[in-house]
């Protein structure tokens, strides 16, 4: 990933006791985007999203920003989340034309009295805010929808975020980002396109604050990757958090709320993916997935290297494909 290491390089020794974490390959690009912040000092919260914003417009992949897959009608929609560690949070969902969904959320949280703008409401907000509306679905992206239709068949496959389609350079799902700046602030932000061909008007828990990412400044944060519709069921960056409020170490945390969606959803847990990473306030990190293959990034202050992924623990230990 070239242009993460440039990105990189050119970034600041941090001060002491910063952290960023993002959820799969390409987590270290948006990582060492939110790097050049938290390398000059900055906060948390202006460091997620210049790493969400790095992974909506600076790459091209099915699964995030302006070249994602659309839903099952051919139409490309957004979602995404912000939040800080004293509870300000914003969202938009079913986000068209709009190129950096994650942005809109903070306008959100920040000028408006809501947490969540959804669909053509979104839109016109963003429109108001100076948020350019922009045709986002690539041609690409068109030739694969149809496709796709030709057989239109459906089901979540597992580790589909690491499995190239034809042409793509790489294959990501929901990006996940989770920021400790040196004065002990933590944020956190979410964005995806979605599951590509979903029905038009789905809506999964990158946007859904409490499922797909929950930050508190007094325990830590979590965000969520895989099938939304089960991290929305069992509430389940919030259940992250809330284990990590009563002692658990992040992995630990991870872990058991991942037990808990096999424990409510057993069969269905075997043919689906879920994957938590989360990010405590003493700068530790911890991740778990239902099945092998969920790699994430992490960046610090420390000596690096810092393009290195780490995989995660999983409940069943062979990558089903």
């Amino acid at each position: 990933m070239p242009g993460a290491r440039a990105a990189a390089a050119g970034a600041a020794p941090a001060p002491a006791g910063a952290r960023v974490v993002s959820t799969w390959d390409f987590g270290v690009g948006a990582n060492a985007a939110a790097w050049q912040v938290l390398g000059a000092g900055g906060n948390a919260l202006d460091a997620v999203e210049a790493g969400a914003r790095w992974a909506e417009g600076e790459l091209c992949n099915p699964t995030v920003g302006r070249c994602g897959n659309p839903d099952r009608d051919g139409v490309l929609t957004l979602d995404a989340s912000i939040m800080a560690g004293d509870g300000r949070c914003g969202a938009v969902a079913f986000l068209q034309d709009i190129a950096h969904p994650v942005s809109v959320a903070r306008a959100v949280m920040e000028k408006t009295p809501h947490v969540m703008l959804v669909g053509e409401g979104a839109q016109r907000f963003a429109v108001a805010q100076g948020f350019p509306r922009t045709p986002l679905l690539t041609e690409q992206a068109r030739r694969a929808w149809r496709e796709w239709r030709k057989t239109a068949e459906y089901a979540p496959q597992i580790n589909a975020e690491r499995r190239q389609r034809p042409g793509d350079q790489s294959n990501h799902d929901t990006l996940g980002i989770l920021a400790l700046d040196a004065q002990g602030r933590l944020a956190g932000a979410c964005t995806t396109s979605g599951m590509a061909w979903k029905l038009h008007g789905r809506v999964g828990d990158s946007p859904i604050v409490g499922a797909g990412l929950y930050v508190d400044d007094e325990v830590g944060a979590a965000t969520a990757s895989g099938v939304g519709e089960e991290m929305i069921r069992n509430a389940a960056s919030f259940l992250v958090v809330e284990l990590m409020r009563q002692g658990r170490s992040p992995m630990d945390a991870c872990r058991e709320a991942i037990e808990r969606v096999v424990r409510k959803r057993p069969e269905a847990s075997k043919r689906l993916q879920v994957c938590f990473l989360a990010l405590n306030k003493r700068g530790e990190v911890g991740a778990y997935a239902l099945h092998k293959g969920f790699v994430y990034a992490v960046r610090d202050a420390g000596p690096g290297p810092h393009d290195a992924l780490r995989e995660a623990a999983s409940v069943y230990a062979t990558e089903q494909v």
